[in-house]
């Protein structure tokens, strides 16, 4: 049964200037270690990180969960490259299903939560 869905889209431009402007401080707050490992191993991180900015969003929406934090939610790739999540609380027991594509300007993400 679905729980929640959610979506969010972020212009990479803004990433980068975060990144930019914070540069480790920025990404420490935000983003888990596998989460820049992976963005800082291609050429041009900033469309990864507002990839996994966006997904971080769009499975806040759809969890519902106001006590999440950013570093709860570590988006990775599975095997096969298809983006999935860990959720470092031990009351979540669904699955989310998530999707993530960017562009040259936009990063979006969507997050289904199942039961």
């Amino acid at each position: 049964m679905i729980k929640g869905t959610g979506v969010d889209i972020i212009e990479i431009s803004r990433i980068k200037k975060s990144v930019e402007t914070w540069g480790d401080h920025f990404l420490a707050r935000i983003f888990n270690p596998e989460e820049i490992a992976y963005a800082k191993a291609h050429t041009v991180p900033f469309q990864h990180y507002a990839g996994r900015f966006a997904a971080k969003e769009a499975i806040y929406k759809a969890l519902g969960d106001k006590t999440l934090s950013w570093k709860d939610v570590t988006v990775i790739n599975d095997k096969d490259g298809k983006p999935v999540c860990k959720i470092h609380k031990k009351a979540f027991k669904g699955k989310i299903h998530l999707s993530i594509s960017h562009s040259k300007y936009y990063a979006v993400a969507s997050a289904i939560v199942e039961e």
